[in-house]
């Protein structure tokens, strides 16, 4: 019971708590900024330095309006992929214990049309490779367990649907970080050509500065994405084997039925 709660439970929000975390650690520093030191200066004197923008504000005016809302989509969608996965990934939803003792039960009974009721009702990933299962039963063994591969085919095709957008996000991100960077580059070196003078350093400060927060911007939304991805690809990759192997197991006491027929 324990360890079911864990896989259901406990694991799903632990890493949503993570994520939780991270972003609400990276807000902080984005909000209060990074501490600063106070160095004294060439005379001796205790002139103060002069104050500077906040961090937040800097990195807003860096990356400018456009970037800012790219990133920000692309944050805010991986946050709802990830969530929307984490729940689709339960074990209640794809291999739900309790259909499996039901439906054996109905099985035991030789209640055929009730476990096939059963799993018809149950959205589950098991309940519809099983109810595929039962319902090409008729035609023969054989075409029973091939109805339930084309089903699990196509169940495990949608989970994989749904994750790759995770995986999607952790391929764009990098590269329009990559293209910001080139981007920012352009810019300053585009203020040297046109200058007959040496520029301002701010001036060239300036495309530095979105040339590095967009590619800061951009790892920070791929680094959690192709982890998460990675980590929820291997968990539906394991409940998707358990699926196959439950769901012929249940099945296996029906071996004999296209035998007996041809037999006849």
């Amino acid at each position: 019971m324990f360890k079911r709660l864990y896989h259901e439970w406990f694991r799903p929000a632990g890493l949503s708590l993570l994520l939780l975390l991270t972003v609400i650690s990276l807000a902080g520093v984005f909000q209060f900024g990074l501490p600063e030191i106070a160095f004294a200066q060439g005379d001796g004197g205790g002139t103060a330095p002069p104050k500077q923008e906040p961090l937040l504000t800097w990195i807003i005016a860096s990356l400018g309006w456009l970037y800012l809302i790219v990133f920000l989509s692309l944050s805010f969608t991986l946050v709802a992929l990830f969530v929307m996965n984490v729940l689709m990934l339960r074990r209640s939803k794809v291999v739900p214990l309790e259909l499996v003792d039901q439906f054996e039960a109905h099985l035991d009974e030789k209640e055929y049309q009730e476990a096939y009721e059963l799993a018809k009702m149950d959205e589950s990933f098991l309940g519809q490779v099983l109810s595929a299962g039962l319902g090409k039963l008729s035609a023969g063994y054989a075409q029973a367990i091939e109805a339930m591969q084309e089903v699990g085919e196509e169940e495990d095709m949608k989970i994989e649907h749904r994750l790759s957008y995770m995986a999607l996000i952790g391929t764009l991100a990098p590269m329009i970080g990559l293209f910001g960077t080139v981007h920012g580059m352009i810019d300053s070196f585009r203020k040297i050509a046109g200058s007959d003078t040496a520029p301002k350093p701010k001036e060239l400060a300036e495309g530095i500065s979105k040339a590095l927060f967009t590619t800061l911007a951009g790892l920070l939304i791929a680094i959690p994405a192709i982890g998460a991805f990675t980590i929820l690809k291997n968990r539906a990759s394991r409940l998707v084997l358990e699926v196959g192997i439950l769901s012929e197991g249940l099945m296996s006491r029906f071996q004999g039925v296209g035998k007996d027929k041809k037999s006849a």
